[in-house]
């Protein structure tokens, strides 16, 4: 009987240049890149520079300096969402092909007069389907939404074990395209992990309600499903929500005068590893490499809580 070899792992990490890296951030970046190399995978780098109104100038370049700080180093180019248009394109003929997409007329502020209510999670309104059966006369087409099951999809997360969603209840047909113009994050996230053959993604715990949306994308367009490890959150002092203002790895590193590594040691014992005590002088490299060796996925623990240096 022939013996199919496993994929090598590919893991990435995928930030927006919107901002400085932040705290948990660095979280996301460190735990993708410990499980993608304890697996003896490659980790990629892809900068989310879709949004480019909210993109700051020179942002890119700064956040690729601070991961090379810590000796996160990719493999690799660096790939860019900007750069992935045509792709979408196809992705979105597809699906509309197929008959899962329709046109919607509708503005946010209708959406949310609509809905019941927000959806708790993340910045989801659930759709109440009102262009499902064709726009108003007069309406411009303000998205191109994909029409979704009254069921339940699951995937299961390597930390959190089976996760189930009602795309139906928690969000309805979302949007995948922004009037004739703007690919979503949603569709471009899945069609970038495919393009890159990323088959693991680590991030953090603010990202998981809308995994089981890019799972039914995967799903309908017919490519493979990557292995999901969602982290827990990195949280302000008494479990406030974190301020990404307040919260720069640039300003952690001030306060702890360069020393770097004493940040990764944090984030390794935050993440639920015993990193040793003579580690504490050590470089970023050879901590990441004791990282490596060592990273046990399965003590990562159930809730975060604050990053203590």
């Amino acid at each position: 009987m022939e013996v199919t070899a496993s994929p090598a792992i590919v893991g990435r990490f995928a930030p927006s240049p919107t901002g400085r890296l932040h705290t948990g951030s660095l979280v996301a970046a460190v735990g993708s890149y410990l499980m993608a190399k304890r697996a003896g995978g490659s980790w990629l780098l892809r900068i989310d520079d879709l949004d480019a109104p909210r993109q700051v100038a020179g942002m890119a370049d700064d956040l690729m300096r601070t991961l090379e700080s810590f000796g996160l180093l990719w493999d690799g180019e660096v790939a860019y969402q900007s750069r992935n248009g045509d792709h979408y394109r196809q992705a979105f003929e597809r699906l509309l092909d197929n008959g899962l997409l329709y046109p919607c007329g509708c503005s946010r502020k209708e959406i949310a007069l609509a809905a019941s209510a927000p959806h708790p999670d993340d910045d989801c309104i659930p759709y109440p389907g009102s262009c499902r059966g064709g726009m108003k006369a007069g309406c411009v087409v303000r998205s191109w939404r994909i029409r979704v099951p009254e069921a339940e999809v699951c995937f299961r997360d390597l930390r959190l074990g089976e996760i189930c969603q009602d795309l139906a209840l928690v969000c309805g047909d979302f949007a995948v395209r922004r009037g004739d113009a703007d690919y979503l994050y949603q569709l471009a996230v899945v069609v970038d992990d495919r393009l890159a053959g990323v088959n693991q993604v680590v991030r953090g715990d603010d990202l998981l309600s809308s995994t089981p949306r890019q799972v039914y994308l995967q799903r309908m367009l017919g490519l493979p499903q990557p292995e999901y490890c969602h982290l827990p959150l990195v949280s302000g002092p008494g479990g406030s929500k974190l301020s990404k203002r307040d919260n720069l790895v640039s300003e952690q590193l001030g306060n702890l005068k360069g020393q770097e590594g004493q940040l990764l040691l944090a984030v390794l014992r935050f993440l639920g590893q015993n990193p040793p005590a003579e580690l504490s002088g050590a470089g970023c490299r050879a901590i990441l490499e004791w990282g490596v060796a060592g990273f046990d996925a399965a003590r990562i623990p159930e809730r975060g809580g604050e990053l203590p240096v």
